[in-house]
């Protein structure tokens, strides 16, 4: 299981998902370009003690990412893993989908979502039912909710060792 960041504009919440990522053992992709300094200088400065904790892998462009996502399922003679699009406009609620350990939850932009291509590249796409005329929630807290989901679904969470 992995999350996939398109196109980040606010470091705040994408220093909470590096965040949750890291607790859960998660990888993270950044889909370039990002709306701040996503070094990993920048991400110390920031107050994010948790970097070394997380795997980032960074993309330049959505192009690049999904090249290296097919080229590595190539490499291990795998079926490609599928790119689930968080999204406001999809039919499927995430609780309703089916995950897999290899699934890539993507999510979109803070201030745009995901362009019509990425969609269209998207395997599945799947969404937060909320109360009507209520938009979207903040991303870091779509990111928790669906990983959680799929991480529940998969037997993914780490092993807990800490006792009762």
């Amino acid at each position: 299981m992995r999350l996939a960041l398109y196109q980040p504009d606010i470091p705040q919440n994408t220093g909470t998902i590096l965040r949750l990522a890291a607790c859960l053992g998660v990888a993270v992709d950044v889909i370039g370009p990002t709306g701040f300094d996503m070094t990993d200088r920048a991400l110390r400065r920031a107050g994010l003690d948790y970097l070394d904790h997380v795997a980032i892998v960074r993309h330049e462009t959505f192009e690049l990412f999904d090249e290296v996502r097919r080229a590595n399922a190539s490499v291990a003679h795998t079926a490609d893993p599928r790119l689930i699009l968080l999204s406001s406009h999809a039919g499927t609620a995430y609780h309703q989908f089916r995950f897999e350990q290899s699934d890539i939850l993507m999510l979109g932009r803070e201030s745009a979502g995901a362009p019509v291509s990425v969609h269209n590249a998207a395997d599945a796409r799947v969404r937060i039912p909320m109360m009507p005329g209520l938009r979207s929630l903040n991303i870091a807290v779509a990111a928790a909710l669906v990983l959680g989901e799929a991480l529940r679904q998969t037997d993914g969470f780490p092993v807990d060792r800490s006792g009762p």
